[in-house]
């Protein structure tokens, strides 16, 4: 999406979210209301006009009291109810509620079934919901609002096709229904790939552009959007902020997306949203004071969000109390059963745990509720590789890396498994690749020349085992004794230029391996060895014997040339 000639009247949407959010408020999308509350408090700076201000639209009529009343039942959660009472309205708010609660209703009794969650291709309520929208819809009954609900229970009996051109009809009438365009971002990109053609131009496609980006992994693309919507009036929004610190999460700038969520904290101290992600982060760099600070705060604030229940399992799997995160992560799936973070996250507490059939099931719960995932991909790819099962690791290995294709992790995965089938010509690919993109771990230098050495081509094994000790080196920070790796290649080439004869370079790597303990005694036994060697090539250079049948050559070749001269002239 070009962005560059983008500008916003910002009155205009000022004007545009406070419609949305009394139509959204008024049918119970809670969380629609939410997110277009904030990105209107983020414009808090533009002041509205008193004609800004919409007027309840919509006449209910005689039907005014039964839709207060039933309004009320889906704030209770009370979803039969409130579709009871609504079954013979006709106004578009009533039918509306009619069916979305019904559709609730559906939701919370699979909610209560986490452990084995029924196909809703087979649930006979929700077949029932979707025969009869889809003949309203086909009718041309459903306004913008109930074709979104439409939309959804397509989604959830996975039909993506089909749900991708009804949100896009939904957000074609209802352009500041913010559920339709997130429903819309989230369906598999090979479903959706020809609807941008057909969304409207409003402003809110640029913030549905990122969403999908995001999701998608295109994330230096999403970030630019959301970087750009900053500059256009939205800088105090921490909803872009949140975005734009899971964009740099998910490209490995860790520090920066920290930096970027204590922001956001600093803005909003109470706010939960994304913060599984940002306990993430703080578990990977092995931040246990900052994780458990983070803990106590979200206990304090909510400990029933499916967020609290993450960050806490987060806590406690570093730790090492597999069991109690496990537990957490289960109340969190107990809490919201399609939070896809928990289950992942389930999953390798399990691997953990070396419970690899729980580690499989959590996987593909994962994959179920979103097929992008490509940490649960790489997650099933490792338990296989655990039970020896080559062939499947490659399988789903090869799905990681098609949706991480510049994550060396998933492409060194890929190398290892070819490794393991002989397929040395694509394992190579695959540590070439690595290396190229920008080796993570590190990794992938090592893997390569050892597949080199492996295969006896010990002048490339030595050429990449080179390159890896100068990448070594230059690094500021260098742990000796952490690093087995560094010292076993300097060990190879000490061995490789001894074997070659050129002793000046095999001192200077056998010396370095004297620095740790794991090749500290071949480290000496290879100078002692270099040391033998010019004593030998010494000895030759300076043998009276050797030197005197020098001479004694030197001699014949001269008498040889005074006969033949003498012959001549006579």
């Amino acid at each position: 999406m070009d962005i560059s000639d983008l500008k916003l009247d910002l009155s205009k949407c000022k004007r545009d979210l406070l419609t949305g959010i009394r139509e959204c408020s008024e049918r119970g999308l809670l969380y629609a209301v939410k997110w277009l509350a904030e990105i209107n408090f983020a414009l808090d700076h533009i002041e509205p006009a008193p004609e800004d201000v919409p007027a309840s639209s919509g006449d209910l009529g005689s039907e005014f009291s039964t839709y207060l009343m039933a309004k009320s039942y889906l704030s209770l959660k009370e979803y039969d109810r409130c579709a009871y009472f609504l079954k013979n309205c006709l106004t578009a708010k009533a039918r509306f509620l009619h069916y979305y609660a019904r559709y609730m209703a559906i939701e919370k009794k699979d909610m209560t079934e986490m452990n084995c969650p029924p196909d809703p291709r087979q649930t006979s309520a929700l077949k029932a919901l979707c025969t009869e929208l889809k003949n309203e819809f086909y009718e041309n009954k459903l306004d913008g609002y109930c074709s979104y609900v439409y939309g959804i229970v397509l989604k959830k009996m996975d039909l993506h096709y089909l749900a991708a051109n009804v949100f896009v009809r939904a957000v074609q009438e209802e352009p500041l229904l913010w559920s339709a365009w997130y429903e819309l971002g989230k369906l598999p990109s090979d479903k959706s790939q020809d609807i941008n053609t057909q969304l409207p131009d409003h402003w809110m496609k640029y913030f549905y552009a990122a969403h999908t980006y995001l999701e998608q992994l295109k994330n230096d693309e999403a970030v630019e959007i959301y970087q750009k919507l900053q500059q256009l009036g939205f800088q105090n929004s921490t909803y872009i902020l949140s975005q734009i610190a899971l964009g740099s999460h998910n490209n490995r700038k860790l520090q920066e997306a920290i930096e970027m969520f204590q922001k956001i904290l600093q803005i909003d101290p109470y706010r939960l949203d994304n913060l599984d992600t940002y306990s993430n982060l703080l578990y990977v760099l092995e931040n246990k004071t900052d994780l458990a600070h983070l803990a106590h705060k979200v206990v304090e604030i909510d400990k029933y969000r499916v967020e609290t229940c993450c960050v806490i399992g987060n806590y406690y799997s570093l730790r090492s109390d597999h069991a109690k995160a496990v537990l957490y992560f289960k109340r969190a799936l107990n809490l919201n059963p399609h939070f896809l973070s928990a289950w992942t996250l389930m999953g390798h507490e399990y691997m953990e745990m070396k419970n690899i059939n729980a580690a499989i099931q959590s996987y593909r719960y994962a994959i179920e509720i979103n097929s992008r995932d490509y940490r649960a991909w790489y997650g099933l790819g490792q338990t296989y590789e655990i039970l020896k099962m080559p062939f499947y690791c490659l399988y789903y290995y090869k799905q990681a890396q098609h949706l991480k294709p510049n994550d060396s992790r998933m492409i060194i995965a890929l190398g290892e498994t070819y490794e393991k089938l002989d397929k040395t010509e694509n394992a190579l690919k695959c540590y070439y690749k690595a290396c190229s993109v920008g080796d993570i771990e590190g990794s992938g230098l090592i893997k390569l020349a050892k597949l080199y050495d492996k295969l006896n081509d010990t002048e490339n094994a030595a050429a990449v085992f080179i390159e890896y000790c100068v990448r070594e080196e230059d690094k500021k920070e260098k742990v000796i004794d952490e690093q087995p790796e560094y010292y076993n290649a300097l060990q190879y080439l000490a061995n490789y230029y001894l074997r070659k004869g050129q002793l000046d370079d095999a001192y200077t790597y056998a010396y370095k391996c004297i620095e740790c303990e794991e090749t500290k005694e071949q480290g000496k036994a290879l100078l002692k060895a270099i040391a033998a060697k010019r004593i030998e090539h010494d000895d030759v250079e300076h043998d009276p014997e050797v030197n005197i049948s020098v001479v004694d050559m030197s001699m014949d070749y001269s008498m040889k040339n005074d006969d033949s001269s003498m012959n001549l002239t006579c």
